[in-house]
């Protein structure tokens, strides 16, 4: 049996754009039924969570 892999296309900034796409509106839609109070600790909350994985994948290099 044969390994015939080509080159796939890197949809990497794709994947990038569409995640802050849905952020967005989600926020939005957020924002519009529980107000600013709860987007602005979603954002936290999100923001928090990002730095915590970020420190984690740093001390497992």
């Amino acid at each position: 049996m044969t390994n015939n892999r080509g080159r796939v296309e890197n949809y990497t900034n794709t994947c990038l754009v569409m995640g802050l796409i849905n952020l967005m509106w989600i926020m939005i839609a957020l924002w519009a039924w529980k107000g600013f109070f709860a987007a602005l600790m979603l954002g936290a909350a999100i923001y928090y969570s990002i730095n915590w994985l970020d420190m984690r994948l740093a001390r497992t290099r």
